[in-house]
């Protein structure tokens, strides 16, 4: 697929980061040798295009009514997939999932179009060990929606997709880190 070698590209030339020693740290806490900002490519207009596409051409089989994960970085990837699934004629909803939920107002966790018994697609930018994953999937159990799996754009290849497996919830992504390295 000609988008998915694009991504990669883009991805090599704008998002990664990669150091002699371990200086970069991760959301695990963990120091890495490699960082991934996949911002440098959800945030601009071809790149979030580009994400739509291949993030939609992973889900779409799963009949998903929507998608989306933890803020912020999924919430481009939802938006992406959002645009692209309408101008396919098969509209998948985004959503945002909070890290806590609102303290005022309807003091929702998850916002977006989106009911209880709806199926939804958990994305995620990176995947290091998954708990930012595990943590959007907790918040969508709890408003009652049904897990189709976890999607991520890159799986850093740390044990990420053995946890949320571990879980009983399907892991996909679109490039291991070892295919971008």
């Amino acid at each position: 697929m000609l988008e998915k070698n694009k991504l990669k590209e883009l991805i090599k030339e704008r998002s990664l980061k990669i150091a002699d020693e371990p200086i970069f740290k991760l959301s695990s806490g963990k120091l890495s040798k490699y960082y991934i900002d996949l911002k440098q490519i959800t945030f601009d207009p071809e790149g979030n295009y580009l994400i739509g596409k291949v993030m939609y051409e992973l889900v779409k089989e799963f009949n998903p009514n929507a998608c989306g994960g933890l803020t912020l970085g999924a919430d481009p990837i939802a938006y992406g997939i959002a645009f692209v699934s309408l101008m396919d004629g098969n509209p998948i909803k985004p959503f945002v999932v909070r890290k806590e939920p609102k303290g005022y107002g309807m003091k929702r966790q998850i916002e977006g179009l989106i009911n209880p018994g709806e199926k939804v697609a958990v994305l995620d930018d990176v995947i290091t060990t998954g708990s930012s994953a595990l943590k959007a999937v907790r918040a969508c159990r709890e408003f009652g929606l049904e897990i189709l799996g976890v999607f991520a754009v890159v799986d850093r290849e740390e044990g990420g997709k053995e946890n949320i497996e571990k879980e009983g919830i399907p892991f996909y992504s679109v490039f291991n880190i070892s295919e971008i390295l």
